[in-house]
């Protein structure tokens, strides 16, 4: 049931689809009448991030060049739920392991983000992976290069505002991992 925020959906048209981006054209009424055209949407699947700790308390990072801020940088483990991933736990897991060579037995959901509401159709799932292992050869794709970097925990806390991690839902997990850990409390 909508309410009186809702916008309703006239017409719709794919602008670009492919296998790594789909861009939507909206054309939308707005409760008081308005027609916003063109509203664009970019329709993504479901995304994954890992908090993955070793029994040391050191966090396993990747380093890879990202071309969008044109510089190389660390980032959390994290992907794109696929077709094969039953559940966004077991894409966490997957993605962990092929851009890491880390695994664990020990994954739990720590929250839930939308990257951007405004015009982002997808979730991202944040895990917390204990006591993980390294257990094999990291498994990349072709567009991927990738260096992992194991960093203690309270090094990276103590270094987050120099922008040692700068994409927002890498630090959003972060704080969704320290406080299902007990090192953050609301109250």
């Amino acid at each position: 049931m909508g309410n009186s925020f809702d916008w309703i959906v006239l017409k719709s048209r794919h602008i670009v689809k492919d296998r790594w981006i789909s861009v939507r054209s909206d054309t939308c009424q707005m409760p008081n009448g308005t027609i916003v055209d063109p509203y664009y949407v970019l329709e993504y699947p479901t995304w994954v991030n890992v908090v993955a700790l070793t029994k040391n308390q050191e966090v396993i990072l990747v380093k890879q060049y990202r071309h969008g801020l044109k510089k190389t940088i660390l980032e959390l483990p994290s992907g794109a739920v696929e077709t094969e991933d039953v559940l966004p736990v077991e894409a966490a897991k997957r993605e962990l392991l092929e851009e890491t060579g880390y695994t664990s037995n020990h994954l739990i959901e720590t929250g839930i983000l939308s990257p951007n509401p405004a015009n982002h159709t997808n979730l991202t799932h944040c895990f917390l992976a204990t006591d993980v292992e390294l257990v094999a050869d990291l498994k990349l794709d072709v567009t991927e290069q990738i260096d992992v970097v194991l960093l203690p925990l309270e090094r990276l806390i103590k270094n987050i505002d120099n922008g040692i991690l700068l994409q927002t839902l890498h630090i959003s997990s972060l704080l969704f991992a320290l406080k299902k850990l007990g090192k953050v409390q609301f109250s």
